[in-house]
């Protein structure tokens, strides 16, 4: 019976000495952790992590489809005969487009003959729109980067992209662009806030999921 007690005493004791090793080696742990400057919160935080990814991804991706567009729509500002004698030639090999585009892109494309002939400064205009339209796609890299704290390069572009329709309908007007062409220009800034909206919204819903403030 003595026996047993204290072999029960010895076991008991095995056991407590193992917790205390245990308690002492976590102790030694958490002292590594604070000297390294480990990070030790909980990890609750990950999940948030987890979630705001995806959302980051998408992002990216209508933001890039928008820098590319822009970078392609300033690009193709600056070989603009080149491109109209292309466009003519294309328009000419069927009877299947309208008549009035026809005869509107050929009068575009005699008028820059002319000016390409006689005053090819007049394309360094030109030269500038395509640079604006660089620039200005340089301005989302903020966002690319950071899109919660330079959500307001996505607001600037979607006001620019509002303002795309009056401008074209005003200024169209003055210089002698027909409606129709001008409805064709106004669609640029209608297709362009689209994907800016849905930027906005995404990065609506990643501030919220981080806990990050705009």
């Amino acid at each position: 019976m003595q026996k047993h007690r204290g072999s029960s005493n010895s076991i008991g004791g095995d056991h407590f000495r193992h917790q205390v090793e245990k308690v002492e080696k976590a102790g030694k742990y958490l002292r590594f952790v604070e000297q390294q400057g480990m990070n030790t919160a909980p990890a609750a935080a990950f999940p948030a992590h987890a979630a705001a990814e995806p959302l980051r991804r998408a992002v990216r991706f209508w933001l890039g489809a928008f820098v590319v567009g822009l970078f392609v729509s300033g690009a193709t500002a600056i070989p603009l005969l080149p491109e109209l004698n292309i466009l003519a030639r294309v328009l000419h090999t069927s009877y299947a487009w309208p008549p009035l585009l026809v005869r509107w892109i050929d009068t575009v494309q005699s008028a820059l003959r002319v000016t390409d002939a006689r005053f090819p400064f007049l394309a360094y205009g030109t030269d500038w729109l395509a640079f604006g339209h660089f620039a200005i796609a340089i301005a989302f890299i903020g966002p690319l980067r950071d899109p919660v704290r330079n959500v307001w390069v996505i607001t600037f572009g979607m006001i620019a992209c509002a303002l795309v329709v009056p401008y074209a309908l005003v200024f169209g007007a003055l210089r002698g662009i027909p409606f129709w062409w001008r409805l064709i220009d106004c669609s640029f800034g209608v297709v362009g806030i689209v994907p800016l909206w849905h930027c906005r919204r995404l990065i609506g819903r990643l501030a919220r999921t981080t806990g990050e403030a705009a």
